[in-house]
């Protein structure tokens, strides 16, 4: 039968389209998920409705575009970036703002890439209160930079608590043979409670991955000061793990404190590996009782350190050198999000370190002019990431290439204390001093 021409005129039913999209927590800055939909709106609801979450961490969209095959693209973003994604759940990957713009980057490349939608979150409350740092402006308070940091050194503030996703994403990226039969100490206010929400991430982690690491004991303290984040109570007490033996000990007189003699002597006699957040404002003394114990550790630490005299004798000396990663988020006791910038520091051998691509080591004559210039007391000032190569005389840093691995590529810190250069008689930010070994 012929079809008229009206129905010959009648467009087919087209195809539902297709996505790739990148979507995040609110409560999970530092991962991000990677997928595909046929429905964006659906797909965000779903997100949205996960029974077990928590309703304050609410999803959006970073990122959504339109592609003519979205499982080609999907599994294309996979293999691309594999070294980002988590084994346990494959659809999460690591998320700082370089890795967005390089998934970014990368999907609107690929040949089936149609075009980058202009997706409205319909959910605009936000999910997490972020605590501001510079609101009003440093200049409308009258404020220098420097004025914030020698304030920062001064606070007594020690009330910011680490997330588990930050402890996840650090301890994965280690040898999992380094926790196997050993005793992990956790021993800065690293409470056990019923649930999550009365427990240390730290401590949390090391029971959920117990069996999984192989760990033969771990040992968490409470401390009972002032706050108490975890409704633990205000008595100090210890809580020990071997196999499936679970004990909690409350000694008479105990603080909990780091520094406690019974803290000491489970530090000296019993730990193998420490792995904790300690207070900022104690992080001298901390650092020195816990290098001189000679146990292996995996800490958070100012980043500011690399460049602070109290600390630079444990750089120049090989006894301490940075992790994996940045910690820049927190929550205070009111469960906010609290933005500092913190560091993970350990003395245990790092693989493969990502962050050697900062470090622009190239011959001296070669560093733009703007990166590159002389101080009062004619010592080399270089920033951007650039090493001079072939410069023979000690030059000034900051803190960022020895985070970066500087100190692991043939070069050596050439004085304990820090450097403050002068230019021009006015005083700039310290640095340390470095040459080529």
């Amino acid at each position: 039968m012929v079809k008229n021409a009206a129905e010959a005129a009648k467009p087919t039913e087209s195809k539902a389209k297709q996505y790739i999209y990148i979507v995040q927590a609110s409560l999970e800055q530092s991962r991000c998920k990677i997928g595909k939909t046929n429905d964006l709106e659906r797909r965000l609801k779903e997100y949205n409705s996960m029974t077990g979450k928590s309703k304050n961490n609410v999803y959006t969209y970073l990122f959504t575009c339109e592609v003519k095959d979205m499982a080609r693209v999907e599994n294309a973003v996979k293999e691309e970036f594999s070294i980002f994604r988590e084994e346990s759940n494959t659809e999460i990957y690591l998320y700082n703002s370089k890795t967005f713009t390089k998934y970014v980057k990368f999907i609107k490349s690929h040949e089936l890439f149609i075009k980058e939608m202009h997706y409205i979150n319909p959910i605009t409350k936000p999910a997490v209160k972020i605590v501001p740092k510079t609101t009003p402006s440093l200049k409308e308070r009258g404020l220098t930079r420097k004025d914030v940091m020698q304030r920062a050194k001064r606070a007594d503030d020690d009330e910011f608590y680490t997330r588990y996703e930050d402890i996840e994403k650090e301890l994965s990226m280690y040898d999992k043979r380094i926790w196997k039969n050993k005793v992990v100490f956790c021993n800065c206010d690293d409470a056990v409670g019923k649930n999550e929400n009365e427990t240390s991430a730290f401590a949390w982690y090391f029971l959920e991955n117990f069996k999984t690491l192989g760990l033969k004991t771990l040992i968490c303290t409470h401390y009972s000061g002032p706050v108490d984040l975890f409704n633990q109570g205000v008595k100090g007490y210890i809580f020990r793990k071997t196999g499936f033996k679970v004990v909690r000990d409350e000694p008479d007189g105990y603080t909990g404190s780091f520094d406690d003699p019974i803290s000491l002597k489970i530090l000296n006699e019993e730990a193998d590996i420490v792995c904790t957040n300690p207070p900022f404002s104690k992080m001298i003394d901390y650092w020195k009782i816990l290098i001189e114990s000679g146990k292996k550790f995996i800490i958070i630490s100012a980043e500011s350190n690399a460049v602070n005299t109290a600390y630079i004798p444990y750089f120049m000396n090989n006894k301490v050198w940075t992790g994996y990663n940045s910690v820049y988020w927190y929550e205070n006791p009111k469960r906010q999000l609290v933005r500092a910038a913190g560091r993970w520091y350990t003395n245990i051998k790092i693989k493969d370190r990502e962050t050697y691509k900062r470090l622009k080591i190239i011959p001296l004559k070669e560093i733009p002019d703007k990166y590159k210039r002389y101080d009062d007391s004619k010592i080399l000032l270089v920033d951007g990431g650039y090493i001079p190569s072939d410069y023979k005389k000690p030059f000034a840093v900051s803190s960022n290439p020895i985070l970066n691995g500087l100190l692991e590529k043939g070069y050596k810190i050439v004085k304990e204390k820090k450097y403050v250069p002068y230019i021009a008689g006015d005083e700039k930010f310290a640095r340390v001093l470095v040459q080529k070994s």
